[in-house]
């Protein structure tokens, strides 16, 4: 989606994270260096176990940020909408759902 068309279909000026945004970006940049670092077991042939334990990490990690951005997503964008009480609530809602059934499966 282009910015033009992100905006018009989120059109709130702030998204839920943004107070917590350095946070997460540190947090990505963390993830981003342990999933680095597994390449870097599999290219020196580490034991499967050690590399395992590693994506593991990673895995939780990834799912801490998502919660963490679902929570602010329910707690800003969700709440927003449905103090309007119209049809953006439904989509908030729908979003929200959506979203969670995705993390629930992954």
């Amino acid at each position: 989606m282009t910015d033009a068309a992100e905006q018009s279909a989120h059109p709130e000026s702030h998204h839920g994270y943004i107070s917590e945004k350095a946070a997460y970006i540190n947090r990505m940049k963390r993830i981003e260096g342990q999933a680095r670092g597994i390449t870097r077991m599999i290219e020196e042939e580490q034991y499967c176990i050690d590399i395992l334990t590693q994506i593991s990490a990673v895995t939780r990690a990834l799912q801490g940020v998502a919660t963490g951005l679902l929570s602010d997503h329910l707690g800003h964008c969700v709440l927003d909408a449905a103090k309007l009480g119209d049809e953006a609530a439904q989509e908030k809602l729908k979003e929200a759902n959506e979203a969670i059934a995705r993390l629930v499966r992954s």
